[in-house]
């Protein structure tokens, strides 16, 4: 039975206990080099294979950013031998251009279809392939525990698991213990903090607090983030309808019936018209969606998100899916997980696509969504679009406060 990282710690423990009292110890059918290898998850996060393409998870997942940007891209690129990266999934539909990794930094992933999805455009399919950007591995591991942009992967080992599947093409299958490392790594080191508050957060449960603000522009766009009662045409609080909890990643609580009563308190999924936009210009797939009680619909999208999850059942720290009768899943289509915001500035490109380049362009996306119903622009809200302006002015104040976070 693999033994836990527990357990291997605990070993090493007692067996330098056993060494400075002179006891003859063994490591219990572990030799030195297994167990060091298998306790290290900085080097099995830095520069393990795994015996596959010469992709380490920090390939994707940068010290800085903890994701991909596109001055990570380019860097690769000019490297003499940039080979580890530019295979498979980051390479164009030709197999050989790199202009789309280059201008959004978004890779292939192929993504089995869950029992209510087939393809009208290639009814055989059990398979799609979609382009998404990387989520970033700040924060995350240790703070939010809904992975992957469609909740995919329920834990951390499974999510770096899929990605040694999937991205590194391995050879060598990890091990229990090494899976158990390189997420205890992820939980623990200090790279995956964006600030000391939030690695404070993480020890003790203490959540942290949103900074007050020090120049006019960012006291003003601490407004839109505070939670507050949606009273337009107030502007207060609007930011925190999706981006409010200690992680500015949940529906705001007072706002449970925002969208039709549809969302609940706490859920971290949300539509906001980004694939209607779809900036990188990702292929347009004709869906048929039949979840056996609802009549079927067809939807024509890039990408559907949350309904690419395999069974929908979701973490346990997110409230279950009302019943079919009540919510058919259609509803939950082009529903992509609400990023926390917390380190926001550093973790450039934006959204599940990476269709906006920089901060400023993610929150200008609002101005579309709010200012508008989608009978005036097809990304405005059914129920909020129209009910207040947010003006050049407010994206500029929402801006210079984020980069504060």
């Amino acid at each position: 039975m693999a033994r836990t990282l527990r357990q291997l710690a605990a070993v090493s423990i007692a067996m330098l206990v056993a060494i400075s009292s002179g006891s003859d110890v063994t490591l219990q059918g572990l030799g030195q080099d297994e167990l060091s290898i298998e306790l290290d998850g900085k080097k099995l996060f830095e520069k393990e294979t795994f015996g596959g393409n010469g992709r380490t998870c920090s390939t994707c997942h940068s010290k800085q950013t903890g994701t991909l940007t596109l001055d990570d891209v380019q860097q690769i690129i000019d490297k003499a031998d940039p080979d580890k990266f530019l295979i498979d999934d980051a390479l164009d539909d030709d197999g050989v251009g790199t202009t789309r990794v280059q201008a959004h930094g978004t890779i292939r992933m192929t993504i089995p279809l869950p029992p209510w999805l087939s393809m009208a455009d290639d009814p055989g399919a059990t398979h799609v392939t979609v382009f998404r950007g990387i989520p970033s591995t700040r924060n995350t591991p240790a703070l939010d525990p809904i992975l992957l942009y469609d909740g995919r992967s329920p834990t951390l080992q499974e999510q770096a698991l899929g990605a040694i599947h999937d991205h590194n093409k391995n050879t060598v299958e990890p091990t229990t213990v090494q899976l158990d490392a390189i997420a205890e790594f992820q939980r623990t080191d200090p790279h995956f903090f964006s600030s000391p508050a939030l690695r404070k957060f993480a020890a003790t449960g203490a959540p942290p607090e949103l900074p007050p603000g020090i120049t006019p522009a960012q006291k003003r766009g601490r407004t839109f983030l505070v939670d507050a009662p949606f009273s337009p045409p107030s502007k207060k609080g609007i930011c925190a309808l999706c981006h409010s909890g200690p992680m500015l990643n949940t529906i705001n609580q007072a706002h449970s019936n925002f969208a039709n009563g549809r969302p609940r308190p706490g859920v971290r999924f949300f539509n906001i018209g980004v694939n209607i936009v779809n900036a990188p210009n990702n292929p347009i797939r004709t869906w048929i969606i039949n979840d056996g009680v609802n009549p079927a619909v067809t939807i024509q999208s890039p990408d559907l998100g949350l309904l690419l999850h395999p069974t929908l059942a979701l973490h346990p720290s997110h409230p279950p899916l009302p019943p079919l009768a009540i919510l058919p899943r259609a509803v939950l289509a082009e529903n992509f997980k609400i990023p926390t915001l917390w380190g926001v500035k550093d973790t450039a490109p934006y959204f599940h696509d990476n269709g906006a380049k920089t901060l400023r362009d993610a929150v200008a996306h609002y101005q579309r969504f709010f200012n508008s119903t989608p009978a005036q622009d097809p990304v405005g809200s059914e129920t909020l679009g129209g009910r207040i302006t947010l003006t050049d002015d407010d994206v500029d104040d929402i801006v210079a406060y984020l980069k504060l976070l």
